[in-house]
């Protein structure tokens, strides 16, 4: 008996372009990609700390690198992309928090993305005026 063997191909789903597919998924990945921003800035602000650790003179280099009109553009955009990321995250912070209650009612997912945001421009209030204070 020759029997012929049946061989099945298996089913490969193709996997490019999948986040262009939904919009959540869109804006899933445009969120992730701001954390690069992050990256490029903590990256920036760690070559500053190791310049001034080097002395006066490279720390000097590094402020007036930090002046051209490269770094200007580079910061603009990095600002835009932390503005979006910290938007993204508080947009966020409802979702991945218990729920919270105050008495018997359930907090509501505005309430705490505002109180977020009041929390950040409060901190950073705080922060520019130890700067000013530091600097004086």
């Amino acid at each position: 008996m020759n029997r012929k063997a049946v061989v099945r191909q298996a089913y490969v789903r193709p996997m490019q372009g999948w986040w262009r597919r939904d919009p959540f998924f869109v804006r899933y990945m445009v969120r992730e990609a701001t954390a690069l921003a992050v990256l490029v800035y903590t990256v920036v602000l760690t070559v500053g700390v190791v310049r001034l650790a080097q002395g006066e003179a490279a720390w000097n280099g590094w402020l007036g690198a930090l002046q051209s009109p490269w770094s200007m553009v580079m910061h603009v955009v990095l600002l835009v992309a932390f503005a979006v990321h910290a938007k993204s995250w508080f947009d966020i912070m409802p979702k991945t928090m218990p729920m919270m209650f105050i008495g018997r009612q359930r907090v509501a997912a505005s309430t705490i993305t505002r109180t977020g945001w009041a929390a950040t421009v409060l901190a950073s209030i705080v922060l520019l005026g130890l700067a000013r204070w530091w600097q004086s």
